[in-house]
């Protein structure tokens, strides 16, 4: 699949998020814009759009999925962006996809609705105005990061190449792996191939962070944490070594972790 070519593997320090801002360094992954994906059992809407570079929430909208975003095993989510754009749809089509059979739903739990935007002011009385869209605002940066592990940073975020969206922290099995910020556990599992037992938390309508390798994971979809809280020990699933991989995700595309966590 995509995903193997989207990352590499997970790091920390020892011892010890918005627009385009290039001090803090971003890069693409190459979202996928045609054909569709058929929901496995564990696959969470987070999960999804992680492996195909999309914003869950343009995701959602692109299916017309709404809240509680329930989604089932054999459904079949496109992947082709309506009108060729990404972004969120106003007036979201409701979604098509049949009733599940007995068997149970896969439950995306978003923790807090997508923003309504703010309409535009009205131009005075002597004007024509041309409507246009407002441009996107920058999302506000998160703060009170910390590392997730500690141990000698091995591999580093690379924005140039498709190698690494994240960072590597090296260290032993079942070390502890901590949340980086407060927020929601929307995946826990491993069903994306080349991360290994994941977890991915929301902290935010913008922000995601991913921890990969885990030889255990000690948290399960839904729950709330803590910045600090421990969420798995430290393994080398899906990967050659034990060490933690760990990438922060703006509105479905990486950043560099580095420059929101504290300085080593």
């Amino acid at each position: 699949m995509l995903l193997a070519a989207l990352l590499a593997g997970c790091a920390g320090p020892a011892g010890t998020v918005p627009v385009d801002d290039r001090s803090r360094g971003s890069a693409r992954v190459p979202q996928v814009t045609s054909g569709s994906h058929v929901v496995q059992r564990g696959d969470t809407l987070y999960s999804i759009a992680f492996r195909y570079g999309w914003d869950w929430k343009a995701l959602a909208a692109n299916n017309g999925l709404r809240e509680p975003f329930t989604i089932y095993p054999g459904q079949r989510l496109s992947l082709a962006s309506r009108s060729g754009s990404a972004a969120p749809r106003s007036s979201a089509p409701a979604s098509t996809a049949s009733r599940p059979p007995s068997g149970g739903a896969v439950q995306s739990r978003p923790t807090t609705p997508a923003a309504t935007p703010t309409p535009a002011p009205r131009p005075s009385s002597q004007q024509t105005v041309t409507q246009k869209p407002a441009s996107t605002p920058a999302p506000a940066a998160l703060t009170g990061w910390q590392w997730p592990a500690q141990g000698p940073l091995i591999a580093r975020f690379q924005s140039n190449t498709s190698l690494n969206k994240g960072i590597d922290i090296a260290g032993q099995l079942g070390q502890p792996v901590k949340a980086a910020a407060n927020g929601s556990v929307v995946y826990a599992g491993r069903g994306l191939i080349g991360y290994g037992d994941m977890i991915i938390i929301k902290h935010d309508e913008n922000y995601l962070s991913a921890y990969a390798h885990n030889s255990r994971l000690l948290v399960k979809e839904g729950e709330q944490v803590k910045v600090g809280q421990q969420i798995a020990e430290m393994g080398s699933s899906g990967t050659d070594r034990v060490k933690l991989h760990f990438e922060i995700r703006r509105r479905g595309q990486p950043v560099d972790p580095l420059g929101y966590l504290p300085k080593l």
